[in-house]
């Protein structure tokens, strides 16, 4: 795993965010979910990706 001084800014700022602002399980539910959706579409972008070339 990456050295967290190694991420980008912002994946930092997002870290930082979920760690000390949120407050409450719902909206950090609806972060969790709405990054699992991303990361999982790029994922399948990049293996697609893989297969073609």
């Amino acid at each position: 795993m990456k050295d967290f001084d190694a991420f980008p800014k912002s994946i930092k700022k997002a870290l930082r965010y979920i760690q000390q602002d949120i407050k409450s399980l719902e909206k950090l539910e609806c972060i969790e979910q709405e990054l699992f959706m991303k990361i999982n579409k790029r994922k399948r972008e990049l293996r697609d990706r893989q297969n073609v070339e």
